[in-house]
């Protein structure tokens, strides 16, 4: 592979040949103590990957190609501060947002927390003046619902986030999350407010953003409908970078929450971005979110390569991706709390690293990013896990789980860890023609009839999974899973030297949609666009004059 050390990547397909035709049943009976060697734990974090189609061999040759691709220099070139996004010349700090004074990270040679702690004191107080009712609207009336307005990264974590803590949100107003252009979508959220009892968080980077500035500039209006000129600058609020914009916009300069050009938007949530987080569970349980980030951050900065949960990720997901040649992977959290975290790990992984050119602007010669995609288990095994069972194609999958819950109900919660067990090992073992032949026999099936229905019983099995448990979805958890995958990310990045902090392809549809737009308004020709568009277009506007 172009960029990648040819000696360990041949040894990997080597590998992979050799394993192809070997059943994850004998690489368990071949080594009785595999559970032992592919599991590794941190505190309460357990991830097993036993149930991975590889052995010892070839884990050896993964961590060697780890070496090979310099993961743990370009790792330490990320934590101090180089500008490794090099086609926009930043560094990239997100991990900046979680540190501790003595962490010493330092941006263009300043010492980042100095930055940070400031704003992050300020929304943090600002969210807890909110949540006890101390900051109210101009006529004195408390908020009891916040709206975000935002799209991608500055919408999926906080959404996430919030639902996956819903046991530890209270005493704080009712959030709405509006990100879609759609007129449905700010038609539904907005249906049952009250404009004057509303504040409106406005998350945009640049305040440039499309489709959170047409919502936005629609919010306003809506405001306006119940309150004053003078009055409505009290519920908005700015997330954002561009203080000239939000000023215009009419948001006062202390309802400004700014963050830095070091933070991507998908890695923004530890920022002022997060506000809804706090506004949800609160200054010291954020705070508990930001330790959990951190935590994970100094494991990934620290600990040797043999023992790096988020580099041992990595290096499975290269197995999965350029070995095995899987195009896709499931996450599956057994919680249906956080039943939005695979989408929110979709937009890290894939606008990270679905990228076809290297860092240095090479085609790129091999496989990268994987389709990332998944649901809450046991809904899940009730919608696609046919497919994953019998289907032709092999989907590595990602099971998550809480090994205690807050709820109550243990005896629901004990028919879920049973599923989550049951699934990952019938992925794994499947079940013969034999066994299932003998199981209708078994039930009095005629031997006719059993023959016949035994293929249709039977599953191969062999599919790869990788299993995550820990002790419960608390704030500190939930930070340092996130930080577990977003890690996890930089590394196969690194392995495939392309830039994952970029999103190009993102820009390419804004741009058209930006020159579309201008035909819609009349203010460009139609002859502007490609012959494709300008067919489809006149045939949208031929429908809606009807």
């Amino acid at each position: 592979m172009n960029a990648m050390n040819d000696d360990v990547w041949k040894k990997l397909y080597e590998d992979w040949e050799r394993l192809n035709n070997t059943h994850l049943q004998d690489l368990y009976v071949n080594n009785p103590n595999r559970f032992d060697e592919f599991s590794f734990t941190k505190d309460d974090l357990t991830i097993d990957f036993s149930k991975e189609r590889i052995d010892s061999i070839a884990w050896k040759n993964l961590l060697d190609l780890a070496v090979s691709c310099n993961v743990e220099a370009k790792r330490n070139a990320m934590f101090s501060g180089k500008h490794i996004n090099n086609t926009e010349d930043r560094a990239v700090m997100h991990i900046a947002l979680r540190a501790e004074t003595d962490d010493g990270y330092m941006v263009d040679g300043i010492n980042s927390f100095e930055l940070v702690d400031e704003t992050l004191q300020r929304f943090l107080t600002f969210a807890d003046l909110i949540r006890n009712g101390e900051i109210r609207n101009a006529r004195g009336e408390v908020f009891t619902d916040v709206v975000n307005i935002g799209i991608g990264g500055s919408d999926l974590g906080p959404v996430m986030s919030i639902k996956a803590l819903k046991s530890y949100s209270n005493n704080g107003p009712n959030l709405h999350f509006l990100s879609n252009i759609d007129g449905n979508d700010f038609q539904d959220t907005f249906a049952n407010l009250n404009p004057a009892s509303t504040l409106i968080l406005i998350a945009s980077k640049t305040f440039t953003t499309i489709e959170t500035m047409t919502n936005a500039k629609t919010a306003k209006k809506w405001l306006l409908s119940e309150l004053s000129d003078d009055e409505v600058g009290a519920n908005m609020v700015a997330l954002s970078t561009n203080v000239t914009a939000t000023s215009v916009f009419g948001i006062k300069k202390n309802y400004v929450f700014g963050f830095w050009d070091w933070v991507g938007g998908r890695y923004s949530m530890c920022s002022a971005i997060g506000l809804p987080i706090a506004l949800a569970i609160g200054e010291a349980r954020f705070r508990e979110l930001l330790n959990g980030f951190r935590d994970m951050d100094q494991h990934f900065r620290s600990a040797p390569l043999e023992q790096n949960l988020p580099i041992l990720m990595a290096l499975v997901g290269i197995w999965r991706r350029n070995v095995m040649k899987a195009p896709t992977m499931a996450i599956m959290p057994y919680d249906q709390r956080m039943d939005r975290f695979p989408a929110y790990i979709q937009q890290m992984d894939m606008e990270s690293n679905g990228k076809s050119t290297t860092v240095s602007g090479e085609k790129v010669k091999y496989e990268t990013a994987p389709i990332i995609w998944g649901e809450a288990g046991t809904n899940a095994q009730h919608s696609f896990f046919q497919l994953l069972h019998q289907g032709t194609d092999v989907v590595p999958v990602d099971f998550m789980i809480a090994a205690n819950v807050t709820h109550g109900l243990i005896g629901h919660h004990e028919k879920l860890i049973a599923n989550f067990l049951a699934q990952s090992e019938a992925l794994a073992f499947g079940k013969t023609k034999g066994i299932a032949l003998n199981e209708m026999l078994d039930q009095g099936f005629d031997l006719e009839k059993a023959t016949n229905l035994a293929p249709h019983r039977s599953f191969e099995g062999n599919k790869p999974s990788t299993s995550i448990i820990y002790e419960s979805m608390t704030p500190f958890v939930l930070g340092r899973l996130i930080a577990l995958y977003e890690h996890k990310v930089f590394v196969q990045g690194a392995i495939w030297n392309v830039n994952s902090f970029d999103q190009w392809g993102v820009e390419l549809g804004k741009v058209a949609a930006v020159d579309i737009g201008k035909v819609l308004e009349g203010d460009a020709s139609i002859q502007n666009l490609h012959v494709a568009t300008q067919n489809l277009l006149k045939k949208l506007n031929k429908i809606r004059k009807k």
